[in-house]
């Protein structure tokens, strides 16, 4: 058996899968109550947040006008969610911007386009029976990425979760674990370059890529903030390359 056969396998019967799924931006009070009673039951399995009396779980990021709330639904059933921020110079509103600004702040103030996906969970029996969900749910972050021409798409994760956003992004670490509102357990801000690691990504992981017209239908929408994000991502001109923002790689 040829070496390139089981990733092949992968990719199709991940391609496969996405076919049996809608992206589906939270806007109904439905729909967002749903998603922050998987967030709540995911967070407590894993003893990330302690129990509260609503069994749901939510913050004021959730409704800032920079914020798409995504939830992977197959046919009626959620199997999973991702929360993302759009962050630029004239939207500095974001969880990475405001728990790591010593790391964000200044990719910001250079003009950088960033992406910030936060409230990654699952379905805990989707998890284990589709092997490709992540795949699938971090495939919002691309789109995203793509859509506003960011510059970087950060990860705010465990250390646990590290080498999985190396090996699938080549992200690099920015820092170490630190205190993160809300929960229990300390978070490390990581960041993959969107230009450079694009066309290796896509290559590797086709489900990754999207159309114009898809990313349209998903993003744009009545919110000034986001269409200037997009806009900054091509505008700026004092925009300077990766080496010019801090970076504190572990080994």
């Amino acid at each position: 058996m040829s070496i390139q056969e089981p990733a092949r396998s992968f990719a199709l019967r991940t391609s496969d899968f996405l076919q049996e799924i809608d992206y589906r931006v939270a806007e109904t009070p439905e729909d967002r109550d749903e998603i922050f009673r998987m967030r709540y039951q995911a967070y407590l399995r894993e003893g990330t947040i302690r129990p509260n009396d609503s069994s749901r779980f939510r913050d004021t990021y959730d409704d800032l006008k920079n914020c798409w709330i995504f939830g992977l639904w197959q046919k009626d059933t959620l199997l999973s969610s991702v929360r993302l921020h759009v962050i630029s110079q004239s939207n500095r509103f974001g969880p990475a911007l405001d728990v790591f600004p010593d790391i964000v702040g200044p990719m910001v103030d250079i003009g950088c386009v960033l992406v910030d996906p936060t409230r990654f969970v699952a379905d805990a029996t989707a998890q284990q029976r589709y092997p490709s969900l992540p795949y699938l749910t971090l495939r919002a972050a691309c789109m995203a990425s793509e859509h506003f021409q960011a510059d970087y798409c950060l990860a705010t994760v465990r250390m646990e979760h590290c080498a999985f956003y190396r090996r699938v992004f080549e992200a690099e670490t920015m820092c170490t674990p630190r205190p993160y509102p809300t929960l229990l357990q300390p978070i490390v801000l990581m960041r993959a370059d969107v230009r450079r690691i694009r066309d290796r990504l896509m290559a590797r992981y086709p489900v990754f890529l999207s159309t114009y017209t898809k990313r349209r239908m998903i993003f744009e929408r009545p919110n000034a903030l986001a269409d200037l994000a997009a806009r900054e991502a091509v505008e700026v001109p004092t925009k300077r390359t990766a080496e010019d923002s801090p970076s504190l790689s572990l080994n």
